[in-house]
């Protein structure tokens, strides 16, 4: 089944001119785009995005560190798209992320790990809420599309 996911490329990624490169490995996994913008996000839309960590003592580093720089916001499509950007991006902590990975292969640290991914479908509906309005988000099939699916896939 096609799903959308939403993956945000974090302040780290911008300073570190890595955003053609982590774009690139989802385009060459096979994924579709349907949505990209860059953006600054205020402290109260990250309150929001990371309410699930509210009462953890990295909460205030983890929002400051988000807001150092613009993000870049995309909206990636596929089928099964929330575990395959998992499974791409690796552990949340750098340094455990497998090589192969994006995080693994880009990053050393556990906040300042490359990008943040949606963990679920329900969670990834919720965050492209959050972060797109619908005419910000498109649907297409790429011309190659029955190349990167067998047509009971799709």
């Amino acid at each position: 089944m096609m799903e959308k996911t939403l993956v945000i490329l974090k302040p780290c990624t911008l300073q570190r001119g890595l955003i053609g490169e982590v774009i690139s490995r989802f385009e060459q996994k096979g994924l579709i785009l349907a949505g990209m913008k860059m953006a600054w996000l205020s402290d109260e839309v990250l309150s929001e995005h990371y309410t699930h960590q509210k009462d953890k003592p990295f909460f205030q580093r983890l929002k400051d560190s988000m807001n150092t720089t613009p993000v870049v916001i995309c909206c990636w499509k596929g089928v099964d798209a929330v575990s395959v950007v998992r499974t791409m991006i690796g552990a949340t902590n750098g340094r455990n992320a497998l090589p192969g990975t994006i995080r693994g292969d880009y990053s050393v640290s556990v906040q300042e790990n490359i990008v943040h991914a949606s963990d679920s479908i329900e969670t990834a509906t919720v965050e492209l809420k959050r972060f797109f309005n619908d005419d910000e988000l498109f649907s297409y099939d790429p011309v190659l599309l029955s190349n990167l699916y067998a047509n009971d896939e799709i």
